[in-house]
C-alpha cells in the first residue's frame, strides 16, 4: 500500500534532525466539507473524522467555517450539525493558530452558527440554552474562553470585525464580571469596538460586560480609540460608563484630547472639553505640548479655536522649549489667522485677547513667535539656523499613528548652493556668449577682399553647410545672452530678503540650466559644420567634422541615461 494521505513524513536526509510531520485532507473530503457535502463524510470508511487535517491542522469544521459565503447558511447549518454528531471531538479541536472552530464562525459572523455551536457544547437543545446547569454553564463559558495562540477569544475576534449577533450571542452565556483581558497586541475586546467606532459594539460590551479591561496597544485606553475615530457619539457612549478615562494617558503621556486635537476631530474635542475641561491643560511626556500647541503644531486653526473657546487661558501653557501658540502657528504661515492672532491690535474675543499677549514671548533660546515667522517667510533672520534646527526636531514626530504634517523647512545650504549654481551658469553662458560672437566675426573660409558690391561678405556663403553653421552660431549666442540676462533682475537688491525671490530666483535657475543646454547643443553644431565647409576638400578630414555632432550627443547619452533610471 502508498503513504496515507492523513501523514506523510519529509525527512531532509539528515538523521540528526527530526522528520517533519505534515498532515493533509484527502481532495474529495476536503471540496466536500468545503461545500458542506455531508454525503461523502457518511459513506467515508477510513480513520475517524478528528484525524482529518489541513497542513494548517484545521479540521473538517474549519475548512466549511473558513470557506467564503458560496453555500446556503441552512446547508453550512445542517452540515456542522451532522458533523457534530458524527465526532463530538471536533469543537474543540485546535489549528496551528489555535483557533477552535468557534473562532472561525466568529470571524466569518455566523451568529447562527455560533449559538449551535454553544448548544452543542451544552449538550441541550435551543430552547433550553436559557436553563442551563453549572456543569454545562461552566463548559460554555470554558469553549467561549478559549485562547488562540495570540490570546484571543471569539469575542476578541467577533469585535474586530464588527459582527454585532456574535458579540451579542457570546455574551448570553458569559458572566458579566468575567475580565476579558487583552490579546497579545494589547488589545481588549472593548478597544477593538471602540477602534472600529462602531456604537452598536460599544453599547452591548458596556451593558453586558462589567469588564473594566479597556487597553489597547502603546498604553491607549478605549478613549483614546474613540479620539482616533472622529465620531463624538461613540466618544460619548464611552464617557457616559467610563468617563474617568479622559485623564488616563498612553505611554508617551498623550491623553484622549491629544489625540483628537493632532489629528482634527473638533467634534471629538468639543464632546471630551465639555466632560472635563482640565484636560485641555495636560502636556505630553516628551515636551510637556498641551492638545492647543499640537493642533497648532498640525496647523488646525480651526481645532485651535475650538479649543480656546472652551479654555481661553490654556494658551499661556508653553512646552519644554518654551515655546507657545503663536511659535506653532508661525511656521504653518497660517495667513489668515496667524495674521489676525499675531498682528491685529483691536482684538475682539475674549480667546485672541489671551492669545495677543503671546507675541512678544520668547522660547529658552529667547526666540519669539515673529522671529520664527520671518525665518520662515524671508532669508534674512538672525537666528534662522537655530530655528531651522527646532522646526526639524518638531516635525519628526508622531501622535495617534499619524506623524507631524511635514513643512517646507528654510534650507540655509540650498540659498548658498542656488548662488553657486548661478555663478557658475554665468560663466558658462558669458564663455559661450564670447566664443560665438568672435565665430561670427572671424566666420571659416575668409571674406571677400576684392573691391565690389560683395567686399567683406564671407566666401562660402552660398553654401548650405556654411548657412547651418551661421543659423546655429547665431542660435548659441542667442541662447547664452538669455540666460545672462535671466540671471540679472531690476529689483534683486530689493526683493533679496523675501522667500518669494528666493523661489523665483529658484526657477530661473532651473530655467537658466536648460537654455544654456540648447546654447551648447548649438555651438557643437555650428563647430562641427564650421569645420566641415572648410575641411570639405578633404574628405577624410571631412567626415571627422561631421562625426563630431554625433559622438557629443552619444556622450551626452551615455551619462544622462544611468541618472534617468535612478
Amino acid at each position: 500500500m502508498g503513504p496515507s494521505l492523513n501523514d506523510i513524513v519529509i525527512s531532509s536526509g539528515e538523521p540528526e534532525k527530526p522528520a517533519e510531520n505534515i498532515t493533509c485532507m484527502d481532495a474529495s473530503l476536503y471540496k466536500a466539507a468545503a461545500v458542506g457535502k455531508i454525503e461523502e463524510f457518511n459513506n467515508y470508511q477510513g480513520p475517524e473524522l478528528e484525524s482529518l487535517k489541513t497542513p494548517n491542522h484545521d479540521n473538517v469544521l474549519h475548512v466549511n467555517l473558513s470557506t467564503p459565503e458560496r453555500i446556503w447558511q441552512r446547508t453550512r447549518f445542517d452540515f456542522v450539525l451532522q458533523i457534530l454528531d458524527k465526532c463530538p471531538s471536533l469543537l474543540l479541536q485546535t489549528n496551528a493558530k489555535g483557533q477552535i472552530p468557534l473562532h472561525v464562525a466568529a470571524r466569518y459572523g455566523y451568529s447562527t452558527i455560533v449559538r449551535h455551536l454553544i448548544m452543542f457544547c451544552a449538550r441541550v437543545i435551543y430552547k433550553d440554552l436559557e436553563k442551563l446547569g453549572m456543569d454545562q454553564l461552566n463548559a460554555v463559558r470554558g469553549m467561549i474562553r478559549h485562547t488562540d495562540q495570540e490570546s484571543n477569544t471569539a469575542l476578541h475576534i467577533a469585535t474586530r470585525y464588527g459582527h454585532v449577533e456574535v458579540v451579542q450571542a457570546l455574551l448570553e452565556h458569559e458572566d458579566p464580571d468575567f475580565p476579558y483581558f487583552a490579546n497579545i497586541n494589547h488589545e481588549t475586546p472593548l478597544y477593538l469596538a471602540a477602534r472600529r467606532g462602531s456604537r452598536r459594539l460599544l453599547s452591548i460590551l458596556l451593558d453586558k460586560s462589567k469588564s473594566t479591561a479597556h487597553g489597547g496597544p502603546h498604553g491607549r485606553t478605549a478613549l483614546h480609540a474613540t479620539a482616533m475615530v472622529r465620531d463624538p457619539w461613540v466618544t460619548r457612549i464611552i464617557l457616559e460608563k467610563k468617563g474617568n478615562l479622559t485623564k488616563e494617558t498612553d505611554e508617551n503621556g498623550h491623553t484622549p484630547l491629544h489625540y483628537a486635537a493632532h489629528l482634527g476631530h473638533d467634534a471629538v474635542v468639543e464632546e471630551l472639553l465639555k466632560w472635563d475641561i482640565s484636560v485641555a491643560y495636560i502636556g505630553d511626556k516628551k515636551w510637556g505640548m498641551t492638545p492647543l500647541l499640537m493642533a497648532a503644531r498640525q496647523g488646525l486653526f480651526g481645532t485651535v479655536r475650538k479649543i480656546l473657546s472652551y479654555c481661553p487661558d490654556c494658551c499661556e501653557r508653553v512646552d519644554k522649549r518654551g515655546w507657545n501658540l503663536l511659535h506653532f502657528m508661525a511656521f504653518r504661515d497660517l495667513s489668515r489667522g496667524f495674521r489676525i492672532l499675531l498682528k491685529n491690535d483691536n482684538a475682539t474675543t475674549t480667546e485672541y485677547g489671551s492669545v495677543r499677549n503671546l507675541r512678544d514671548w520668547k522660547d529658552a533660546s529667547g526666540i519669539t513667535p515673529q522671529q520664527v515667522f520671518n525665518a520662515c517667510q524671508y532669508d534674512k533672520e538672525e537666528k534662522k539656523e537655530q530655528i531651522v534646527k527646532l522646526l526639524k526636531e518638531i516635525v519628526n514626530e508622531e501622535v495617534a499613528e499619524k506623524p507631524v504634517y511635514p513643512i517646507g523647512l528654510p534650507n540655509i545650504s540650498a540659498d548658498k548652493n542656488l548662488e553657486k549654481a548661478r555663478d557658475a551658469h554665468l560663466v558658462v553662458a558669458a564663455l559661450i556668449v564670447t566664443v560665438t560672437f568672435a565665430a561670427a566675426i572671424t566666420v571659416p573660409g575668409g571674406l571677400q577682399s576684392e573691391k565690389g558690391l560683395e567686399q567683406g561678405t564671407p566666401l562660402l556663403i552660398h553654401e548650405a553647410v556654411f548657412k547651418a553653421f551661421v543659423v546655429t552660431n547665431a542660435l548659441a549666442f542667442i541662447f547664452s545672452v538669455s540666460a545672462l540676462t535671466t540671471h540679472f533682475g531690476v529689483l534683486d537688491n530689493q526683493l533679496s530678503g523675501f522667500k518669494f525671490f528666493r523661489e523665483t530666483v529658484l526657477y530661473r535657475t532651473q530655467s537658466v540650466s536648460g537654455i544654456l543646454g540648447y546654447a551648447t547643443l548649438a555651438m557643437v553644431v555650428a563647430f562641427s559644420t564650421g569645420s566641415y565647409v572648410v575641411l570639405k576638400p578633404s574628405h577624410g578630414l571631412a567626415i571627422v567634422s561631421y562625426l563630431i555632432c554625433p559622438a557629443f550627443l552619444l556622450c551626452i547619452w551615455e551619462i544622462l541615461n544611468p541618472l534617468m533610471q535612478m
